[in-house]
């Protein structure tokens, strides 16, 4: 009897072939993919960066172009160019001109200049003054017409003073009063009017002028100026021009005159200083504010009768004469008007015009 073996019989394991070649293929695979990837890429990049770099030097080379830089600068906005448009060649050779002329005043000219207005008196040095600021003033003149006078008429409120001024047949600027004890409805005179002005009362050195409706005093605050002001012009809505009447506290007064001379720019209004004082600080103040300086050049009617109206208003065309206009000042007296009426022999030489026609 066979005997079995009790040993198992011993099995052969199939051991597994590597996959070592296959994985390294695969990665090498990998890597030229990669690596082609990354050339295209870099390639792609390359030529963006070569087209953007042609097309900003094509862009650079349109800019130089002097032709197309020319035609741009001209199709920009009026407000772009301004400064560019408003300097030409003849401002510049106009500019070499002045400044030639002004080099070419000798010092000892102005030493002796100097020396002379030492010797000048205070009040003369004022008229001086006075006299230059006028020369500054910007004036409606040809140079071709005739020398201008405008006669302003001052203190008017009623309508029987409104009927002297008009039956002259001249053209006389009537300076109305405000609403007051004399008549409180002054300013309807104005509104059938094209030229005309506004008398203001303002603080003189006379008490008894000072108790007029509603005169403007040097302590008057900035409110009530203001307000005074805004009156005036709900009351004279047309008006452009005013004048003081007396004033010669006020206008003396550097403080008060500025703060009326604020609120009457706000609203619109030309000041024309009647010159009631040498002290007038208006001149002044119209230069620092960049306005003109309008002012009286003579009164006419300080003595109420014909011969000596006469003379002033021949003094007047002789201002005219000498500057290229003149601003009288005249009231509505009856021998005013009749003066007036019989002066158109003394006119002769000269436009008898309204005072927004001159300035």
């Amino acid at each position: 009897m066979a005997v079995r073996s009790t040993k198992p019989k011993s099995r052969t394991r199939t051991k597994k072939k590597p996959t070592v070649k296959k994985n390294t293929t695969k990665r090498k695979t990998r890597k030229r993919l990669r690596k082609s990837n990354f050339k295209k890429n870099i390639f792609v990049v390359l030529s963006v960066l070569f087209t953007i770099s042609l097309v900003a030097f094509g862009y650079f080379l349109g800019n130089n172009n002097p032709s197309e830089k020319s035609t741009r600068l001209h199709s920009k906005t009026f407000e772009e160019n301004k400064y560019l448009n408003d300097i030409s060649k003849t401002d510049i050779t106009e500019a070499k001109v002045i400044k030639q002329k002004q080099s070419s005043v000798k010092l000892s000219e102005v030493k002796k200049v100097e020396k002379k207005q030492l010797k000048v008196k205070p009040q003369k040095r004022v008229e001086i003054e006075r006299q230059k600021q006028q020369k500054k003033q910007t004036v409606l003149i040809s140079s071709k017409a005739k020398p201008r006078l405008a006669i302003v008429i001052d203190d008017v409120s009623t309508k029987a003073q409104m009927r002297r001024i008009q039956g002259t047949g001249l053209k006389l600027t009537p300076s109305i009063f405000p609403p007051s004890e004399l008549s409180m409805m002054s300013h309807k005179l104005a509104s059938s009017l094209e030229h005309y002005m506004v008398h203001l009362p303002m603080e003189s050195g006379n008490k008894q002028f000072n108790t007029h409706h509603k005169t403007l005093m040097v302590h008057s605050s900035m409110g009530t100026i203001e307000n005074r002001v805004k009156e005036i012009r709900r009351l004279f809505p047309k008006a452009k021009y005013i004048n003081n009447h007396t004033g010669s506290i006020f206008t003396a007064d550097y403080s008060a005159m500025y703060k009326l001379y604020k609120a009457l720019s706000k609203q619109g209004f030309v000041f024309m200083d009647s010159r009631t004082t040498s002290s007038s600080k208006v001149g002044k103040i119209t230069s620092e504010f960049g306005h003109t300086y309008i002012a009286r050049d003579i009164f006419i009617d300080n003595e109420h009768t014909i011969p000596y109206i006469h003379e002033q208003l021949k003094k007047a065309v002789k201002f005219a004469k000498k500057r290229g206009y003149a601003v009288a000042i005249g009231h509505p007296h009856k021998v005013t008007m009749d003066a007036l009426a019989l002066s158109k022999d003394i006119l002769n030489d000269v436009e008898l015009v309204y005072i927004d026609e001159i300035f």
